[in-house]
């Protein structure tokens, strides 16, 4: 991510976040989070890629007793 520009702007300056939302319907249902996002966001003009990360089955059930 060193080289990373801003296709809207061009500026260098990001900060990086993450969330979590859920698919399918066994998991809206149970309402498991069981898609996750990494975000690369400008801190110029606010545009934000999403680049989707993988969720481990243990994270799954974790979210899915918790809840």
């Amino acid at each position: 991510m060193a080289d990373w520009k801003c296709m809207k702007c061009g500026s260098a300056e990001f900060e990086k976040g993450q969330f979590q939302a859920t698919g399918g319907d066994l998991a809206k249902i149970f309402d498991v989070q069981n898609k996750k996002f990494i975000t690369v966001t400008c801190t110029e003009c606010g545009y934000t890629e999403l680049y989707k990360a993988e969720t481990s089955m243990g994270m799954n059930l974790l979210d899915f007793l918790t809840d």
